[in-house]
């Protein structure tokens, strides 16, 4: 008796220090055995307490009554299946008649208290099928992405969503893209780790970053063409407009539309044609709008002018010709002068991190999602990475991208550098082999020459 107490004082030890230390581990051991007992026992007097039950129908009334038997209960919604996941419960209901997806996803809030989950969210996977997806713990607080994710070409995995799932940016789907948030507020760490992800992909780079390069040039060697100010940025644009103009004429000359010609045959944009004849895709980051939308003088102002007519171009074309834009910043406003609202109407992915005042956030969701400006606002200074995903569709998440330092994004782009593709439209762009750290000279405050170390 005393060698089974220890052993029972000894699990419960365990299973607490793996709770506060390794919450993963904890839900992967105990967690989940403890919370699909909790719900099974708990379901229907939770669901009848929730709202989420029907009346019994007339014919069970009838019934009842021919056989002299008590009324029939209130009825709940069937679970058609219950499965664990690596960080929370999947729980698909069907609805009985009467009952509504939105009543499910009013009632989020109360199932998450009374199934004492950390967080629970609904969405209708078809009509009378709803799936709430149950998260056992914080996901968000130490982002551990999932060893396998679902890969494919212009679709990569780049942070975790609240509910446990992978969010991943796809270029097929949403081609142009604002990324915004303050400063700490997690925006480079997010596209170094979209960079990381898209150096193994068969797909061009393109940067623009007018902060003299320090967040994209030590990534240089997977780029294929970069700018660091902006009258090179101007001119880099202008020999992007050219390439899409070029891949156009491919395109247009290898329509071959013809009576004899199957419909799924002709090509509209770059992925229609045959895999020989496909350009390469092409991924623009700019880094710090702003700083290309500002100016000073009358000429800083034609090149500003010029600049922002590129990139509304290329949102507006680039699309077919398979040339994407990632745009950060940390406001996107009218501010910013004439042309910038039809560049963001333009970008139909929107990811905030956090941002100083509601305006900002408005910026970015205002006009296709309203409800998660309240939410972009509400992001903590202490949670750097932290940040509202949504799109046109006017759906949003919230997300955190894993931590990549620097060098983990460096050694991601030279492990790749042999897929870097050589544009020859782009070659005068094309960044050279940066200087070694222990050959390079820096100016000394004292105004002498020290050896710069790393």
């Amino acid at each position: 008796m005393v060698r089974l107490l220890g052993v029972v004082v000894l699990v419960v030890a365990a299973a607490g220090l793996l709770r506060w230390r390794r919450p993963a581990w904890y839900w992967l051991t105990f967690g989940v055995v403890v919370a699909i007992a909790r719900v099974l026992v708990r379901y229907a007097s939770v669901m009848d307490a929730c709202g989420l039950t029907v009346p019994p129908s007339r014919w069970r009334l009838a019934m009842a009554r021919m056989v002299n038997r008590p009324v029939p209960e209130s009825r709940p919604p069937r679970i058609l299946r219950l499965r664990p996941t690596r960080t929370g419960l999947v729980l698909r209901l069907g609805l009985r008649p009467g009952q509504d997806a939105f009543d499910v996803a009013a009632s989020c809030d109360r199932l998450r208290h009374s199934f004492a989950m950390y967080g629970v969210t609904s969405r209708e996977v078809r009509s009378g099928v709803v799936e709430l997806r149950m998260t056992g713990y914080d996901v968000l607080a130490r982002v551990q992405m999932p060893a396998k994710a679902d890969r494919m070409p212009m679709r990569v995995p780049v942070a975790l969503r609240e509910d446990g799932a992978v969010h991943f940016r796809d270029y097929r789907t949403t081609p142009h893209a604002l990324t915004v948030g303050a400063t700490k507020s997690g925006k480079s760490v997010y596209q170094r780790n979209l960079v990381a992800e898209l150096a193994a992909q068969d797909v061009a780079l393109v940067g623009i970053d007018c902060k003299q390069g320090v967040e994209l040039f030590p990534l240089a060697r997977r780029f294929s063409a970069l700018a660091d100010n902006p009258d090179a940025a101007a001119d880099l644009l202008d020999a992007l407009l050219a390439h899409m103009e070029g891949v156009y004429q491919l395109i247009r000359a290898e329509q071959r539309i013809t009576a004899d010609v199957p419909d799924a045959e002709i090509a509209a944009d770059i992925w229609d044609l045959p895999d020989h004849l496909r350009p390469v895709p092409i991924v623009v980051l700019v880094d710090e709008v702003a700083e290309l939308a500002l100016y000073a003088t009358k000429e800083e102002e034609r090149r500003r002018d010029r600049i922002i007519t590129a990139l509304v171009r290329l949102a507006q074309l680039g699309r077919a010709a398979g040339i994407y834009l990632e745009i950060c910043g940390q406001r996107f406003g009218s501010e910013l002068g004439k042309g910038i609202t039809m560049l963001r109407a333009q970008l139909t992915g929107r990811t905030a991190h956090r941002v100083n005042d509601e305006t900002s956030a408005n910026m970015a969701f205002g006009d296709i999602a309203p409800d998660a400006v309240l939410a972009a606002i509400q992001i903590p200074t202490n949670a750097p990475g932290i940040a509202i995903t949504g799109d046109s569709s006017g759906g949003w998440h919230r997300i955190r991208a894993p931590h990549t330092t620097l060098r983990q994004a460096v050694n991601a782009c030279n492990r790749h550098a042999h897929r870097t593709p050589d544009l020859p439209g782009l070659a005068a762009f094309r960044p050279t082999a940066p200087v070694p750290v222990s050959l390079a000279k820096v100016p000394n405050p004292t105004g002498a020459e020290s050896p710069a170390t790393a």
